[in-house]
């Protein structure tokens, strides 16, 4: 079996991750300790339930995980709007992030609804 860090997903939810924490450096000041921390905390979950699952040996325990991933995926979809609608996203920002975003969701979609073994 393959290393989770060669796994598309987990490369593509590190990309998100970097890009969250580019655009939210750019936030007001005010929100350091509110949406900033809350989208930079919902990125980083993504990664790092790939890499637990991928430690966990019981399936439904990985499996369990992917799950938890996958949710935490679909918090930065709102927070990005939120940020957007707020002006402190550009379109430009905007779009290129949540392509991401949604190449990450479709990934993790895949491992999730497929058949445990």
């Amino acid at each position: 079996m393959t290393d989770y860090k060669q796994w598309i997903v987990w490369q593509k939810s590190m990309d998100l991750v970097t890009s969250v924490y580019g655009i939210t450096g750019d936030f007001p000041k005010s929100e350091l300790y509110s949406l900033a921390s809350q989208m930079q905390r919902a990125a980083v979950s993504i990664p790092s339930n790939i890499a637990e699952g991928y430690a966990r040996i019981n399936p439904k325990d990985k499996h369990h995980f992917y799950v938890i991933s996958f949710a935490s995926s679909k918090e930065p979809e709102t927070q990005l709007e939120i940020a957007r609608r707020l002006k402190y996203l550009d379109e430009t920002s905007f779009a290129r992030c949540s392509a991401l975003l949604l190449e990450v969701v479709k990934l993790l979609s895949k491992m999730v609804f497929r058949k445990l073994e």
